[in-house]
């Protein structure tokens, strides 16, 4: 028996939700019910993604918003069909690299926003696969907005760590009274947001990347001493993507495609599997060991061969083969960690092709980071996972003009080494950490058995590989698996925020034993132990029962995350 109220095997503090009908799990209750709430109205995964992606707009602000980008995977069951759609805005064409040398990209305010393609990722795949209207889906998010909500602890704590926005005057105006941040429970009303939100409803995607809200922003953007144009914004366009996938112990795991770095997640499961990690144990200095050299072993491949496939050719199928795996695995010594992390070259085993990353240059020309995280499952089977993002807390910590719309910082992920594969050109999409998860049972029998995911910038593959190995190999509840204790490693220079560069360090919550630390001291790794449930990201998942369909939710307690089942 555990010492917590709803462990079964491992500890979990809260319980696994479940429900027959539909399952929502996501960064805050309210977004959670939000989807429920179409779910109920007769929509279906798309339509419920839509509307907790609208709702997390409004009560998780810091973490994305139609100012940001993102990635949303679907399945439909009954074609057996699964997709990503990639929503990710490209820089805007006057983001040369010279504009910003010397000084570098600036954090936040107007210089570091990115062209925001989020809202266009949402309305496609509402308009591919949604069978309520935009007004049905948008519904509760304007309630929110317009009405208000109570402003939580996590909400109040970030307002206040902000003084870019607690000083702007556009966010000042919201997020705080006459520049004091909102306190906890007071309430937050957005009502130019509701606004915007309400003409998306009518007039979709022209009105914001064409129309009123678009001259809008590009107004304040030039008033700020920005470069966003409307051109910029006229050209920008989701598109579909096949998702990547491989097979881990008898399941199936599938990812997003770059300019995703999904593909690390399916290397290090793959490293993983050349290992028995039930004899070396859950959690201990002798699993954690081999996953962290795991880790370091995709994130060095990554920072070689990964960029904007439109602009140069990544070898994804030799990054996630089997034969590949088993020649980087090889390098993992479990006695000792690895200082020295060169890339492999995958493009051996890139199924016969011989092409090398091209020159950058034609493409197409037409700190931590704070995302979120959901995943929906309806009752037809139905998927969705989507991660949506302002990159770092509150983006640019500025809402342009009277849109109600908080603008991005995804600049700062971009590269100014002009030798290096990610570095910033105009129209470029820049590598991104988001990483949307689906697992599958084997073949013959494809069944879908989990949808997961979290925010977090580059601990997202780290955190993802913990918690499906919790559940595939260990066989804990999804509510033990969100709540075990976790680790992030930090390797330089392999960060995607700009300067890239770090402390190399394992970064451990304070919850692990003594044991297990001083067994991952003495392998070489250097330890920063952390308050119990400091761990970045916010994990979310949904199990689905092999046995009779049902849906076991449970979401991440170190943010606001919610589970809802009905």
């Amino acid at each position: 028996m555990t010492t917590t109220p709803h462990g079964i095997k491992y500890e979990s503090n809260r319980p696994v939700v479940m429900g027959r009908n539909g399952m929502v799990s996501s960064g805050h209750p309210l977004a959670s019910q939000a989807g429920i709430h179409v779910l109920q109205q007769g929509g279906n995964a798309v339509d419920a993604a839509f509307a907790t992606a609208a709702a997390l707009n409004v009560v998780e602000p810091l973490m994305s918003g139609i100012g940001g980008d993102g990635f949303i995977m679907v399945y439909r069951k009954q074609d057996e069909r699964l997709e990503v759609c990639n929503g990710t805005g490209a820089a805007p064409y006057a983001a040369t690299r010279d504009r910003y040398l010397p000084d570098g990209i600036p954090a936040k305010g107007i210089l570091s926003v990115s062209v925001p393609g989020l809202l266009h990722s949402w309305l496609s795949a509402h308009e591919r696969y949604g069978v309520l209207s935009l007004d049905q889906v948008l519904a509760p998010a304007i309630d929110l907005a317009d009405n208000g909500f109570p402003t939580s602890h996590v909400l109040s704590h970030a307002i206040a760590s902000d003084p870019l926005l607690c000083s702007f005057p556009t966010s000042r105006a919201v997020f705080t009274r006459d520049g004091r941040p909102l306190r906890p429970g007071e309430i937050l009303y957005q009502k130019d947001l509701a606004r915007t939100f309400r003409m998306i409803a009518g007039g979709g995607a022209d009105v914001f990347y064409r129309g009123e809200i678009a001259r809008a922003m590009v107004k304040f953007s030039e008033e700020q001493g920005g470069i966003l144009t409307l051109r910029d914004l006229a050209d920008c366009h989701s598109r579909w993507q096949e998702a990547i996938s491989t097979d881990y112990r008898g399941f199936r795991v599938y990812e997003a495609p770059p300019n995703s770095s999904g593909h690390i997640l399916l290397q290090e499961l793959n490293m993983v599997e050349q290992f028995d990690l039930k004899s070396l144990g859950c959690n201990t200095a002798e699993a954690i060991h081999v996953m962290v050299e795991a880790k370091k072993l995709a994130f060095a491949d990554r920072e070689a061969y990964v960029a904007d496939p439109d602009y140069i050719d990544v070898p994804v199928q030799g990054l996630v083969s089997k034969d590949y795996a088993r020649e980087r695995a090889r390098l993992i010594d479990p006695e000792r960690a690895a200082a020295d992390v060169p890339p492999g070259d995958p493009w051996p085993y890139q199924g016969g092709e011989v092409r090398r990353p091209a020159a950058a240059g034609s493409g197409i020309a037409s700190e931590e980071e704070d995302t979120t995280c959901f995943a929906v499952v309806d009752r037809w089977g139905n998927a969705v996972c989507q991660l949506q993002s302002l990159q770092s807390g509150w983006g640019s910590s500025i809402i342009a003009g009277d849109t109600g719309v908080l603008l991005n910082n995804r600049m700062t992920y971009w590269h100014l080494e002009s030798d290096h594969v990610d570095c910033l050109q105009p129209g470029k999409r820049v590598r991104h950490t988001m990483n949307p998860v689906m697992v599958f049972s084997g073949e013959p029998d494809r069944r879908l058995v989990l949808v997961c995911g979290t925010p977090g910038a580059d601990t997202q593959v780290q955190t993802n590989m913990q918690v499906i190995t919790h559940v595939l190999d260990f066989g804990m509840t999804v509510a033990e698996a969100v709540e075990a204790p976790r680790w992030r490693n930090t390797q330089s220079p392999t960060e995607s925020n700009y300067p890239h560069t770090c402390d190399n360090e394992l970064h451990v919550e304070s919850r692990f034993s003594e044991e297990v630390r001083a067994g991952l001291e003495h392998r070489g790794h250097s330890l920063n132990v952390m308050a119990p449930w400091s761990a970045a990201g916010s994990e979310v998942m949904i199990q689905v029962d092999p046995d009779n369909g049902g849906l076991h939710g449970a979401a991440d307690p170190r943010r606001d995350g919610y589970a809802v089942g009905y």
